[in-house]
C-alpha cells in the first residue's frame, strides 16, 4: 500500500476535509514522477507541467523548495518507486464559486514501481469511451480523469495491456495512461494534444531529442499500417507495442530499440536492469 501525506498549505494535516473542491470537483492538478534511486526523475519537467496547469486552474503554484523537500524524505531509501502528487483549490464552501482564499491541498504518496513490461511487447486494443475536445484544459494533469476510467473498465482480460482513445471528432490521442508514438516512413509521429489529452513528460523527451520526431494527427488506419508503435510515460517510460487487434508488431526492431538505447543512455533510471 502507498504511504500518504497531507498538507494544507505547508503544515501537515491527517485527513482530507470532507469539502476539498479536489474531491468535491477534481479541482486540481497531479502528477506521477519515477523515484530511482531515492532521487525524483525529470522533476523539473513535471515541476513546468504542475506550474503551467496552476496557471491554467487560476491556482497559486506550491513552493517548489517545500515540494522538493518533501519528496525526498518521503522517497529516502527507495530504490524505485513511484511518487504521485495531488495539488487541490483546498477547502471551500458548497458550490462552484471559488473560495476568495484556500490554503491549497498537497498529497503525495510513494508506491511500488510498475512491473515492467513484457518482453514480448505490449498487446493494446481499441477502446470504445471517446475523450472530450475541451482545448482549455489540453496537456495539464487535471483530477478529472473519468473518461480514463470508464475506457479501461472496458476490458479486464489480462492479456491486454492498455487501450488506445480517440476524441469524440474520431481522432487518435493516447492510451488511457500513455502517449502513443507511430513510426512510419522513418519518422516517429505523435498526435497533438490541443483539444484533449496529457502533454506527457516522456512524450516531450522524444520529441526534443529524437531526430525527426514530430506531431500530427494520425488516424486509426495511419496506426495500424505503422512500421512500428510505441506507448511512453514518465514511470514506464518507453513501451514496445507487439499487437494492436489483427496487427502484429516486433518488439525489437531496431527503431525502437535505438529510441530505448537513447532514453537510457540519457536518464539511466530507464536502463535495463
Amino acid at each position: 500500500m502507498p504511504t500518504w501525506r497531507i498538507w494544507r498549505g505547508e503544515y501537515p494535516i491527517a485527513t482530507l476535509d470532507p469539502g476539498d473542491r479536489g474531491l468535491a470537483y477534481g479541482d486540481g492538478l497531479f502528477e506521477t514522477i519515477l523515484i530511482h534511486a531515492g532521487q525524483p526523475v525529470w522533476w523539473d519537467a513535471h515541476m513546468a507541467r504542475l506550474r503551467r496547469g496552476c496557471n491554467v486552474l487560476g491556482m497559486a503554484m506550491p513552493d517548489g523548495d517545500f515540494l522538493r523537500t518533501q519528496c525526498a524524505a518521503l522517497s529516502a531509501g527507495c530504490a524505485r518507486g513511484a511518487l504521485k502528487l495531488i495539488v487541490t483549490r483546498g477547502v471551500g464552501e458548497r458550490g462552484y464559486v471559488l473560495p476568495a482564499e484556500a490554503p491549497p491541498t498537497l498529497v503525495m504518496g510513494l508506491s511500488k514501481a510498475p512491473q515492467p513490461p513484457p518482453r514480448e511487447g505490449l498487446t493494446l486494443r481499441w477502446c470504445d469511451t471517446r475523450l472530450s475536445i475541451q482545448p482549455r484544459l489540453a496537456g495539464i494533469k487535471h483530477l478529472n480523469r473519468l473518461e480514463q476510467v470508464l475506457a479501461r473498465a472496458e476490458w479486464s482480460d489480462p492479456a491486454i495491456h492498455e487501450g488506445l482513445l480517440r476524441d469524440t471528432a474520431g481522432r487518435v490521442v493516447c492510451a488511457t495512461s500513455a502517449n502513443l508514438f507511430a513510426l512510419r516512413d522513418g519518422r516517429w509521429i505523435t498526435p497533438p494534444v490541443r483539444d484533449c489529452g496529457i502533454e506527457g513528460v516522456c512524450r516531450g523527451w522524444l520529441l526534443r531529442n529524437v531526430p525527426q520526431a514530430v506531431e500530427r494527427g494520425l488516424s486509426v488506419e495511419e496506426i495500424e499500417t505503422a512500421d512500428a508503435v510505441i506507448l511512453c510515460n514518465a514511470v514506464r517510460g518507453i513501451l514496445p507495442v507487439a499487437a494492436l487487434g489483427m496487427r502484429r508488431w516486433s518488439p525489437h526492431v531496431a527503431a525502437v530499440e535505438d529510441l530505448r538505447n537513447a532514453l537510457a543512455a540519457s536518464e539511466p533510471a530507464f536502463a535495463s536492469p
